[in-house]
């Protein structure tokens, strides 16, 4: 088999790990804690952000076998904020009975 890599894959995973943690923030707020939709999605951003910043500055400074890198903080923040902006327009395109 060959082997196929592929460009910034780890940026992909950061993106795609943050979607799906926001998402998942963005169920417990909103289904489990009752919250308003606009609410529960703006927590859930906020808190996936504040999370992966936080994440890459520990990175940094507790550890020596890992380091900070801005560019994953930037993708974990545009995993979250593009899952926030899918579930607002899933929540405008719900039709009311």
């Amino acid at each position: 088999m060959p082997d196929v890599k592929i460009d910034h894959g780890d940026k992909i995973f950061h993106f795609l790990a943050y979607a799906v943690l926001c998402l998942l923030w963005y169920v417990v707020f909103y289904y489990r804690m009752s919250r308003p939709l606009k609410k529960a999605v703006l927590k859930a951003v906020i808190l996936a952000i504040i999370f992966g910043i936080i994440l890459e500055v520990l990175q940094g400074t507790l550890t020596s076998h890992r380091s900070l890198d801005v560019y994953d903080a930037i993708a974990n923040s545009l995993g979250a904020l593009l899952t926030g902006v899918l579930l607002l327009a899933k929540g405008k395109m719900q039709v009311k009975n």
